[in-house]
């Protein structure tokens, strides 16, 4: 990642021949939000003078000001490579802050800042990667979203049974120049659904990078008349799209989750920062899968976790742990979703894993060493989001890295989510019951 100062912003600008800029931030929910203005406003853009109605952002009002302003990450100053060559647009990523220039507690790049300072101040480095998963509809006959492919490609397929793999292509190549690096990118095991893997990066670039995938995503499927989504379980009868966080904490220049002599290769450090994310997930579930359709994927049957447990070898329970290949010991949550905001998700994994190491918590048996009595009684993930806010209601801890604010306007707004899902009446209730009873 580059690191610019203000100097090196108003070259670019002129060499590149840059027109129009972009500031963006995202709100509480995970959405990109946007403000774009023209070059002519950059000293303003950079003195950290742009102002915006905060009332008009959802989980942003009840602050007591009127106004907030954005401060640009001059760090992620790119330009949009889809965009013309004559007259460029880039962005910056903004903090939110109040008039006075204090940070605003309902920023959640603010956050996952304050998190990964804690863990800097003891000395560590933690890397997070990412495997997303999103599937490639066709657009309807009137121009708008589908849920339904024609594609019948399945896991690692190539043209012509996988059918997005250009779209994946130039997905590929804007994301690496944005400087953003993908792994790996293939066909997931749904018809039309895909994957991209983005490679470590310290926290508060992969929550950024997460957030400019999903525009580069979207962005990149439209244009070759697509619809790219990360809804969770957009379809009956398939399996959903996860987002799976990968964590490593290095010390020293050293992965200090990996311990050669263990038989999963993982450190003591490495199951007590597991512990600890077993121990709050319930509590954070209302971040890690926070809408309704989260948990329609959270089902038996279709690979996605429904258990707090573990495993060093099974792919399919909530959290892996692996210390296969060059990267050293590591811990894979498999439980969050496209729909998550990735820096409330991070900020939350990485004090709740913190808190295991500094407590030395002892995880429990992995799921393959427990009976099917012993399985019984491993604690079952929230089924539902009212479920969700429940656990999250009862969690102080996961409120606290979260803040004074965020934690009321989520509440608040995911239990008008419930309230509002619970009025329907469905398709599946009318087929069961209208001519029945």
């Amino acid at each position: 990642m580059a690191e610019y100062t203000r100097q090196d912003i108003l070259d670019i600008i002129e060499r590149e021949d840059i027109e129009f800029i972009r500031l963006q931030f995202t709100d509480i929910s995970g959405r990109l939000k946007n403000m774009a203005t023209t070059i002519k406003q950059i000293d303003k853009i950079l003195d950290g003078h742009y102002r915006f109605d905060c009332k008009a952002i959802d989980g942003f009002g009840g602050t007591g000001y009127e106004e907030l302003f954005l401060v640009p990450d001059l760090d992620t100053f790119v330009i949009f490579p889809w965009r013309p060559q004559n007259g460029k647009v880039a962005r910056f990523l903004c903090d939110v802050v109040k008039p006075d220039g204090t940070p605003f507690a309902g920023d959640s790049r603010y956050i996952l800042k304050k998190a990964a300072k804690e863990a800097e101040s003891m000395g560590f480095s933690f890397k997070t990667a990412i495997k997303n998963e999103f599937f490639l509809f066709d657009i309807g006959e009137n121009g708008e979203p589908a849920n339904y492919s024609s594609e019948k490609g399945g896991y690692f397929d190539v043209g012509p049974a996988d059918c997005g793999e250009n779209a994946r292509r130039d997905m590929v190549l804007y994301l690496s120049d944005m400087d953003i690096d993908v792994e790996t990118s293939y066909h997931s095991d749904e018809a039309a659904q895909h994957v991209l893997d983005l490679s470590y990066a310290p926290p508060l670039v992969m929550a950024d990078s997460i957030m400019t995938t999903r525009l580069v995503v979207r962005t990149v499927a439209k244009r070759h008349g697509l619809h790219a989504t990360f809804m969770p379980k957009p379809g009956e009868n398939v399996k959903g799209s996860g987002a799976h966080y990968i964590f490593s904490l290095d010390k020293d220049g050293r992965n200090i989750f990996t311990d050669r002599g263990d038989r999963f290769g993982i450190s003591k450090e490495g199951y007590s920062f597991m512990a600890g994310i077993l121990k709050h997930i319930a509590g954070m579930s209302l971040v890690t899968n926070p809408i309704v359709n989260s948990y329609k994927r959270l089902v038996p049957g279709y690979l996605a976790p429904v258990m707090a447990g573990w495993s060093g070898t099974d792919a399919s329970p909530l959290i892996r742990m692996s210390s296969i290949g060059p990267d050293g010991g590591r811990v894979i949550l498999r439980s969050p979703d496209g729909a998550a905001n990735p820096y409330l998700v991070i900020a939350s994994c990485l004090a709740a894993g913190m808190e295991g190491m500094k407590n030395k918590l002892e995880p429990p048996a992995c799921m393959e060493e427990l009976s099917k009595k012993e399985i019984k009684n491993v604690q079952i993930l929230p089924r539902t989001l009212h479920e969700a806010v429940k656990f999250f209601k009862k969690d102080s801890f996961i409120q606290e890295v979260l803040g004074y604010h965020i934690p009321g306007q989520l509440i608040k707004a995911k239990e008008m989510e419930w309230d509002e899902y619970c009025r329907q009446v469905t398709l599946w209730e009318t087929e069961h019951y209208l001519s029945a009873i």
